[in-house]
């Protein structure tokens, strides 16, 4: 039977297209909703453009398919869409919430549907709180999940994987010929992944490998420094090579804190310049409610070296590690002509970038349309690399099930130019590792 969805606001500012992804049930809009997306349509975050992508979508659908003044059809084996004015402030409602806040008119709006309605009634938002709230008074209400790939974070797909006892034989032909046959590893390794990599184990006998799907083997991992970064341990050198693999134009490196993901990535992006002509490094700004950083006093510099102070921080350990003094002069070269350039993750939106490198850094914190948007921008000879902590989010309404990260590893996954690995071997010190796993 037909349902009667009614969406909050934070699931259109995630999600720009969602009207489309309800098959055959209707949406309804209520006024305050309407009101909190001409507040959001202003500025130059991602928020913005989705509320004025949004209110274009709807007033095109209400002009060209229009069933009344505020009623319009979805389309072919679609439901519709209503933008529902009622101010009517229900009685129960304010039983339970006295205060008039924009989530407890989303709620009376739904109380007032369903009451009215033969149709199952349900909130659909991406705010548990307001979810908590309209179950408390009889409301059904469900997470916006289209863009959930997986339900169990344990399978979020690792890019490694361990196999032990591998037969001595085949570990020592590896290190002789670089290289060995599907064939010859088809008892250990199950349906590989392109650019999937594996830990051999036998005994104390090891060796990595990296499947290579347009090869049709497997090729010994060697290890490799970059830029005067050494691998400190097995994961990291596997990152290394995927890094520096100039056949993936997409990589991604999850992991926590400490275990180097993002002093790899620019390290690795260092050390392949030569292919590139810039490389952009990046990180998602969450400001504080809905504030863009345009209050914060001084030049755009000023505005954003707090949130990017990280990434300062690691370009700063990768010169400190710099021994040669002609490289250390490279390097600054680099930067003074803004060959290495830190950016907003904003200032990607509308640009073709070719011949580039992109790292954005604390991409669990991008919803998947953010993701999408960042890898549409790359032309030509450009590489992306994505960093992040699915466990550190601080977006308040993504997940480690629903980020922009986790998406990205699900659906590229087994695309010859995309490679993941994630880390989870710490190299901070003790106190932090213990901190990290703690606390």
């Amino acid at each position: 039977m037909k349902k009667i969805f009614i969406l909050d606001t934070n699931v259109i500012l995630h999600d720009y297209t969602c009207l489309q992804n309800f098959e055959e049930n209707d949406i309804v809009i209520p006024n305050t909703v309407l009101e909190e997306l001409d507040n959001f349509k202003s500025g130059n975050r991602e928020i913005n453009y989705n509320a004025r992508r949004f209110l274009a979508q709807v007033d095109d659908l209400l002009i060209n398919n229009s069933l009344s003044a505020n009623t319009a059809s979805l389309g072919k084996n679609k439901g519709t869409l209503t933008l529902s004015l009622n101010h009517k402030w229900e009685k129960r409602v304010k039983e339970f919430f006295t205060e008039d806040t924009p989530d407890h008119r989303i709620i009376s709006c739904a109380y007032t549907i369903k009451k009215k309605s033969k149709f199952e009634t349900i909130i659909v938002s991406k705010d548990s709180a307001l979810r908590l709230k309209a179950r408390v008074i009889g409301l059904e209400s469900e997470n916006y999940t289209h863009d959930q790939l997986i339900n169990d974070p344990e399978k979020i797909f690792s890019g490694c994987r361990t196999i032990s006892e591998v037969d001595s034989e085949i570990i020592s032909n590896l290190y002789n010929s670089k290289k060995i046959s599907l064939e010859s590893m088809n008892t250990f390794i199950k349906n590989p992944i392109p650019n999937e990599q594996f830990v051999l184990k036998n005994g104390s006998a090891s060796a990595l490998i990296n499947f290579n799907q347009n090869k049709k083997k497997y090729e010994l991992i060697n290890k490799k420094d970059a830029f005067g970064i050494t691998a400190r341990n097995a994961e990291q050198i596997l990152a290394i090579n995927l890094l520096l693999n100039k056949d993936l134009a997409l990589t991604s490196i999850m992991g926590k804190a400490g275990t180097g993901k993002t002093l790899l990535a620019l390290a690795t992006a260092l050390e392949n310049k030569r292919h590139y002509r810039k490389i952009y490094i990046a990180r998602p700004i969450i400001p504080l409610s809905n504030k863009d950083i345009g209050f914060l006093p001084g030049d755009i510099d000023d505005k954003i070296k707090p949130y990017m102070q990280p990434l300062y921080d690691n370009l700063n350990v990768i010169k400190h590690n710099l021994k040669d003094k002609k490289k250390i002069e490279n390097f600054e070269r680099l930067l003074n002509e803004k060959k290495i350039e830190v950016i907003p993750l904003a200032y990607i939106r509308g640009r073709s970038l070719h011949g580039v490198t992109i790292i954005v850094d604390e991409a669990q914190n991008l919803t998947p349309h953010e993701i999408k948007t960042v890898i549409t921008r790359a032309g030509e000879n450009t590489k992306i690399i994505f960093t992040g902590d699915v466990n550190q989010i601080d977006h308040p309404y993504l997940d480690i099930k629903s980020n922009g990260l986790t998406y990205l590893v699900e659906r590229m996954k087994g695309q010859n130019i995309f490679g993941h690995i994630t880390l989870n071997k710490g190299e901070r010190s003790e106190l932090s590792e213990i901190a990290s796993e703690l606390l």
